[in-house]
């Protein structure tokens, strides 16, 4: 133990995030192997996704926080125009421009964002002490909103989503007032009109109609929502077993190797499973800001504790939409859904906040 302790801070690794991190992967591997109809080619490229993404995690844990803090500018800049380049040149599929293709590979520079909106973010407000004044607050939503909006038209709802929440979760932890909070929470009520008829598709005003009601169409936009709250209430205790799960085995539930492999894994594991899974999460998140208390600086104190914020809705997203207590925006399940580019964002994102946790152990000796 003290070996693999040693190894791992060695690398500027924290060794309890990695292993939370190295759970869930594996516990992902198990559930796709199933999800995928026993398909070992697509356990294959998720568990080289998976080392590709532990690399960039290694790598970036190598890097000192104080340089995030100088190119937290650029990198902002370049998301932002990677943004602009989609909606000029991007590929299309399925109805959404949100691909860049380099070479043999496509990834979204959306999911780049969600690292340097709250890099950018923490770089802007961690010049001074907390809390930070309004005219900084205002000019970082506009940071924020700025890549939103461009993520909009693509569209992508959940990604926009993270997003925001990443820049607001800065905000919040530098200590913006609670009565700034709810003005906000005010505003934000007063402008859902505008939203629900000038900026959301139709396709994602019928998400949140059908989760009001998913029985309007059973066999359309609530279809989706009916068959994984099945699979998860057939589960049970103690659920069906690994492969025996009905639902999925039978093909009633769509995209389960993606959004929706948490039905998987309720059928075929039951409640027991869920919690062992929520409990994994949860030791990933615990341990995530406790990291972000014991940074050095602001700045790492801020972006560490915005990237666990953003990881821990992440998954309450995920399993909200698949239970039917929330719109289904298209969100993959952290680290257990099939998935490249936003795998190998989360996977940067542990490293950025594994950097900021072992350079301040080996700065104090």
């Amino acid at each position: 133990m003290k070996s693999w302790i040693f190894l791992t801070r060695r690398l500027h690794l924290d060794p309890l995030l990695l292993m939370g991190v190295l759970m869930l992967s594996a516990l992902g591997l198990v559930a796709l192997y199933s999800a995928g109809g026993r398909d070992a080619d697509l356990v294959l490229r998720q568990a080289i996704r998976l080392a590709l993404g532990f690399g960039i995690m290694l790598a970036l844990a190598q890097i000192a926080p104080k340089r995030f803090h100088y190119w937290a500018p650029l990198l902002y800049l370049i998301g932002v125009a990677l943004l602009c380049i989609v909606l000029a040149f991007g590929e299309t599929a399925q109805g959404a421009q949100r691909w860049l293709r380099v070479g043999p590979v496509n990834f979204q520079p959306s999911e780049l964002v969600k690292l340097t909106v709250p890099l950018m973010i923490a770089w802007f407000v961690s010049g001074e002490e907390s809390p930070p004044r309004f005219w900084r607050i205002a000019v970082a939503g506009f940071l924020t909103i700025l890549p939103v909006t461009l993520v909009m038209q693509q569209p992508d709802l959940g990604t926009a989503l993270l997003i925001v929440v990443s820049g607001l979760s800065v905000l919040f932890l530098s200590g913006m007032g609670w009565r700034l909070i709810t003005a906000l929470v005010g505003l934000a009520a007063v402008c859902a009109p505008v939203l629900w008829h000038f900026v959301m598709h139709d396709y994602q005003r019928q998400r949140v109609l059908t989760l009001i009601d998913p029985q309007r169409d059973p066999l359309g936009t609530g279809y989706h929502i009916i068959q994984s709250t099945i699979a998860i209430g057939s589960g049970g205790m103690y659920g069906k077993g690994w492969f025996n799960g009905t639902q999925s085995k039978l093909d009633f539930l769509p995209e389960r190797s993606t959004d929706f492999i948490f039905a998987v894994i309720s059928e075929e594991f039951g409640l027991i499973g869920i919690l062992i899974l929520l409990s994994i999460y949860l030791f990933v998140v615990y341990r995530g800001l406790y990291i972000a208390t014991q940074a050095r600086s602001m700045f790492g104190k801020l972006v560490a504790g915005a990237l666990v914020l953003t990881f821990f809705i992440y998954v309450f997203v995920n399993i909200g939409m698949v239970s039917g207590i929330l719109p289904v925006v298209g969100l993959p399940l952290p680290l257990v859904s099939y998935g490249g580019t936003s795998m190998v964002t989360l996977m940067a994102g542990f490293g950025i906040v594994m950097s900021i946790h072992t350079h301040r152990l080996f700065l104090s000796g």
